[in-house]
């Protein structure tokens, strides 16, 4: 689904005008971004829970050569769902 199929959607679902919808999100992705810049979490209660996560500095492998690497350690953004989305997801 494209963010133009979304909006659409909420658009409908709402009853507010398409541009409304566009406000709000982008709002919201602003919002979610910089509290995880920061750091922070962003808990959606029905869908699941953004947070920052580090990695430790780690040992790898080159596949094309086989000399080891460091891969240095880093900060990446992990999504956990509730278990009711995890389930609807499965079948």
């Amino acid at each position: 689904m494209t963010k133009q199929q979304l909006i659409a959607i909420l658009s409908e679902k709402t009853g507010s005008s398409k541009v409304d919808v566009l406000r709000f999100m982008d709002a919201l992705e602003q919002t979610i971004r910089d509290e995880l810049v920061s750091g922070g979490e962003v808990t959606l209660a029905s869908t699941g829970k953004f947070k920052v996560k580090n990695t430790a500095e780690r040992n790898g492998r080159n596949p094309k050569t086989g000399e080891t690497v460091l891969i240095p350690a880093k900060r990446k953004v992990v999504f956990t769902p509730i278990k009711q989305l995890k389930e609807a997801v499965a079948g």
